[in-house]
């Protein structure tokens, strides 16, 4: 994946913590997200509607790291164009990692559609009453249904209630925030082989995104991290004292890969894990069986995360797409879906198959495999495809 500068930037975003602030109209949100970034990003206003689409801002958080802090149009938006407004917000919600819903006053009947909304996509929020009156929280947290789990008191304005509000923020997000890329497999002192084809879609100059990331976090373990080419990988081993405890390798070269390996390594691909980290390895290792049932009239759905321009033998669009056909005939329909154009009925699929995601965080992933799920759908990812058409799914270890 070739990175422009606005890819770069979106590449960034997909490994901050997402956290939207919901309320009604002049509930205090653009106030919140002002005292919260200690910066005048959202225009404060009376008036309302002021806010209409999603404003978003990237801060850091103490005890919680990079983050990107969106503000949306109010829950009770009645203009013209609220109900696009609010399909929007909607939208938000894919992304979001935790959701804080503001409350001004105990007059909450738009906020308890929100709250159903962010409990049936599993989101984790946080309940925040704003206001420089004295309000019985108790009757607030009554109302909402949740009377063991009171509002925390906030003013916006004044910042007052902002440091439980961030306490509140990190104890929420830790669990998002423990997931790694290599999770158990490599520990501080392994060295660790990296297999990385240099092929037309690598961008000169530069590694792609997800080597980039498993190489900082490899050296954020105190690993000793060793990079080569396709191929380069007999010389690499022959090179060691000690077979590496783990390859991770390119799913392109999978096969190639696997036939090299010392049987003491463990092997896996980059694509594995970043269906570990950005998704769930398990639903989509459990996916890939369904391709043993596809028929030359089934048809299939490619959805990548980016919109990068194709390049010769793109992944998606031309490399699994032939080795299904291939597999299966090639009557076999693939469409393919990219960025944000994803089908909200899916019901036309018998598979899905979704990148690696490196441009979405782990929530967004999740949304989709939901989506999916809800609509008895199968989902799988690029690399746990292609490792069972390869037939070497069985010779992979997952984080």
């Amino acid at each position: 994946m070739i990175l422009d500068s606005d890819a770069m930037k979106e590449a960034s975003q997909s490994t901050r913590i997402h956290i939207t602030i919901l309320g009604k109209t002049n509930s205090g949100k653009s106030s919140l997200i002002n005292a919260l970034t200690r910066q005048e990003v959202s225009i404060v206003s009376h008036i309302a509607g002021t806010t209409t689409d999603p404003v978003t801002k990237s801060i850091e958080i103490p005890g919680v790291g990079p983050c990107l802090i969106t503000d949306t149009a109010g829950v009770d938006d009645a203009t013209e164009l609220g109900a696009q407004r609010l399909e929007k917000t909607k939208k938000a919600l894919e992304r979001t990692d935790l959701a804080i819903l503001l409350f001004r006053d105990t007059n909450i009947e738009e906020e308890l559609k929100w709250v159903e909304l962010l409990k049936s996509k599993a989101i984790p929020y946080i309940n925040v009453l704003n206001t420089d009156e004295a309000v019985d929280v108790f009757t607030l947290a009554t109302r909402i249904g949740e009377a063991t789990r009171q509002p925390l008191l906030l003013n916006a304005l004044t910042g007052e209630g902002i440091d439980t509000l961030l306490a509140t923020i990190a104890e929420l997000t830790h669990e998002e925030r423990s997931v790694t890329i290599t999770g158990g497999l490599a520990k501080a002192g392994d060295v660790v082989l990296l297999v990385m084809p240099q092929d037309p879609q690598a961008p000169k100059g530069r590694l792609i995104l997800p080597q980039a990331q498993t190489i900082r976090e490899l050296l954020d373990k105190r690993c000793i991290p060793i990079a080569c080419d396709t191929t380069q990988v007999e010389e690499a081993l022959s090179s060691l004292k000690n077979p590496p405890a783990l390859v991770i390798t390119d799913s392109q070269v999978l096969a190639t890969v696997t036939a090299l390996v010392p049987k003491e390594s463990k092997l896996t691909t980059f694509s594995i894990l970043f269906a570990h980290y950005k998704g769930d390895i398990h639903v989509f290792a459990a996916g890939a069986q369904a391709i043993a049932t596809l028929t030359p009239a089934s048809r299939v759905l490619i959805a990548e995360a980016c919109t990068h321009a194709p390049l010769t033998e793109d992944i998606g669009r031309e490399k699994i797409p032939r080795m299904l056909r291939k597999r299966i005939g090639e009557a076999l329909r693939v469409d393919v879906v990219s960025g944000a154009d994803f089908p909200t009925d899916l019901s036309d699929y018998d598979l899905v198959i979704h990148c690696g995601a490196c441009m979405f965080n782990r929530k967004h992933v999740l949304s989709r495999i939901r989506q999916a799920e809800e609509q008895g759908v199968v989902i799988t990812n690029y690399g746990i495809t292609i490792a069972y058409l390869t037939g070497t799914l069985d010779k992979v270890v997952y984080p």
